[in-house]
C-alpha cells in the first residue's frame, strides 16, 4: 500500500498531504495562502541583485 507524499506548508512548516483532496496545497490551510500571497503582495519577498556597474567607472576604485 502506497502512501501519499507529504511536503511542508511553505509558510508555517505544517506537514501537508500532497493529494487532490488537499485544497490549499502546498499551504496547509488558506490563512497560510493569503499571509504567503500578502507577503508577495507587499513585496516582503524579494530576489537579491547586484548593483549595476556605475557606467561612468572604468572598473578601478579610485585612490585618494
Amino acid at each position: 500500500m502506497a502512501t501519499s507524499p507529504t511536503v511542508k506548508c511553505p509558510r508555517c512548516g505544517a506537514l501537508v498531504e500532497w493529494v487532490p483532496t488537499s485544497k490549499w496545497r502546498p499551504f496547509c490551510s488558506e490563512r497560510c495562502k493569503q499571509l504567503d500571497l500578502g507577503a508577495w503582495a507587499s513585496e516582503a519577498y524579494r530576489v537579491p541583485v547586484a548593483a549595476p556597474p556605475d557606467p561612468d567607472s572604468d572598473g578601478r576604485s579610485e585612490e585618494r
